[in-house]
């Protein structure tokens, strides 16, 4: 069999993958831990377990500025939901909400155990953007808006 310049032999591929795998094993091998008793005759000391008390903290306080940007946010799209309708604008209430939520991680919390506390924050704040937010979503109040939360 005559092969051409340039052309790889089916041998010699065979012989590149199994050389890569012999690599791979070798590697693998040197990486693994050894778990196996070697019988040395250090000894052993036994640390008491340590116990830590973990207590859920206190509900973190939504700030005068978070529940303004919020309000902000949610005014600023008003026109492209009454444009949009309520099916696509629900999706950019999702949107607006959890990006909201994701710059405070304790926010983005609280939104998860609780999606109302988003109408409680515009109730408190800004009544009348939450108002005309339903009012163009076509929802009973904002959390319900709220999916995947």
């Amino acid at each position: 069999m005559t092969t051409r310049r340039g052309t790889t032999s089916i041998a010699g591929r065979s012989a590149v993958a199994l050389a890569g795998a012999a690599a791979l094993l070798t590697l693998v091998g040197a990486c693994s831990t050894d778990t196996t008793n070697t019988g040395s005759s250090s000894p052993t000391t036994t640390v008491a377990p340590t116990t830590t008390v973990t207590t859920t903290p206190a509900e973190a306080v939504i700030t005068d500025a978070q529940k303004q940007q919020l309000c902000t946010d949610l005014e600023a799209q008003l026109s492209n939901w009454r444009v949009q309708g309520p099916t696509l604008g629900r999706g950019g209430l999702n949107i607006l909400v959890q990006t909201w939520a994701a710059q405070s991680g304790v926010i983005n919390l609280q939104v998860v155990q609780n999606r109302a506390i988003v109408d409680d924050v515009t109730k408190e704040t800004c009544s009348d953007v939450r108002d005309e937010a339903i009012r163009s979503l076509d929802i009973p109040d904002l959390a319900s808006g709220l999916v995947g939360f």
